[in-house]
């Protein structure tokens, strides 16, 4: 009996499988465009995080990027849903993505040390500016003799 329940066990993990690709929405977002899509939804919800110029913490963005993308939320996921079924594109998809995020994020850093570098000579400027002005009232005040 014990044994008839190992090989139950085991008849229902291997039929549990599916290899379903479903069939492909007449809406179908094409890949390049789910690329950006996908893109821009990485960011809004990392963004929920962030509190914005309003100091308000916790907004949804998604109602924005679907809006950018003339979208609504059910052609997403349709579109969404088809292209899990076809495990191979969503890779690429999700790839793309992933990759364009890494470029920007590159491209933010160094405007952010470019910037960051500025700001410390402007500072150090400053700071020099600030010695000489000071050396020369001390000259202004110190009675000529």
């Amino acid at each position: 009996m014990k044994n008839f329940y190992y090989l139950l066990t085991l008849f229902f993990l291997v039929s549990c499988t599916s290899n379903t690709i479903l069939e492909k929405p007449k809406d179908l977002i094409p890949k390049d465009t789910m690329s950006l899509l996908i893109e821009e939804m990485m960011i809004a919800s990392s963004s929920k995080f962030i509190k914005n110029k309003f100091q308000e913490n916790e907004v949804n963005y998604m109602a924005l990027v679907y809006e950018r993308f003339k979208i609504d939320s059910l052609r997403f996921q349709r579109s969404n849903l088809y292209y899990i079924s076809k495990i191979d594109d969503y890779q690429k998809i999700i790839e793309k993505a992933t990759q364009s995020l890494e470029a920007k994020k590159a491209l933010y850093a160094a405007q952010k040390t470019r910037l960051d570098s500025i700001r410390k000579d402007s500072i150090k400027k400053i700071k020099t500016n600030a010695k000489l002005m000071d050396s020369v009232k001390k000259l202004e005040l110190a009675p000529i003799q």
